[in-house]
């Protein structure tokens, strides 16, 4: 009887949430691709076949966890004027990624390489940021609340403006009062733009 078509997405699934509890305890240099077939008791072959090397399975990883914590955020339906709305979807970004570093270092940790790294998650992150704020800015003009236009880059400068406050690189070992009290401040100076943009 032939196996459910199924069963590759599974086992595949299966390696990367017992490869990211061993990182989340571990790191990334604490556990081998011979400790993740131990645990899941299979050949470090067949790791190998879902992942070709400890790299893309880390990249997987990190892809998973930004994923989910920003999908978290595009379903946010805070019923709330654009300015705050945009202030508090930045804050509780911030705030998830600071609760890693205290909670999960290692896969902080991780995720800091990753995006050093210019690799697929760390792109894609970027890409879900971006498309986050494009909702929050569409939301805004939609509202009359923001006078930009809609046709133009500026979800990708708004992005850039909050670095500091949402990268990883950036986060890492930073002063959480001083992070909060500079989110709070760029949400100031990024809805006043939004709201009055320069003259050209």
């Amino acid at each position: 009887m032939r196996r459910p078509r199924r069963k590759a997405e599974e086992t595949r699934d299966d390696i990367l949430v017992t490869a990211e509890a061993l990182l989340r305890k571990k790191g990334i240099s604490g556990f081998s691709i011979a400790d993740l077939a131990g645990e899941l008791q299979m050949s470090p072959a067949n790791v190998f076949k879902h992942f070709q090397s400890k790299a893309v399975l880390a990249d997987a990883i990190c892809d998973r966890h930004i994923s989910h914590m920003i999908g978290r955020f595009q379903a946010f339906d805070e019923p709330a004027p654009a300015p705050e709305r945009l202030a508090i979807v930045v804050r509780k970004l911030m705030e998830a990624h600071l609760a890693d570093i205290r909670e999960n270092p290692f896969l902080f940790e991780m995720l800091v390489v990753m995006s050093e790294a210019n690799l697929p998650s760390g792109r894609h992150y970027k890409e879900l940021i971006e498309n986050l704020f494009s909702d929050l800015i569409r939301h805004g003009i939609s509202s009359g609340v923001y006078t930009c236009s809609a046709d133009t880059p500026i979800n990708r400068t708004v992005a850039s403006a909050f670095a500091s406050v949402l990268h990883p690189v950036f986060l890492i070992g930073g002063d959480e009062e001083e992070l909060r009290e500079r989110c709070t401040a760029l949400a100031e100076l990024v809805n006043a733009a939004l709201q009055k943009p320069l003259a050209k």
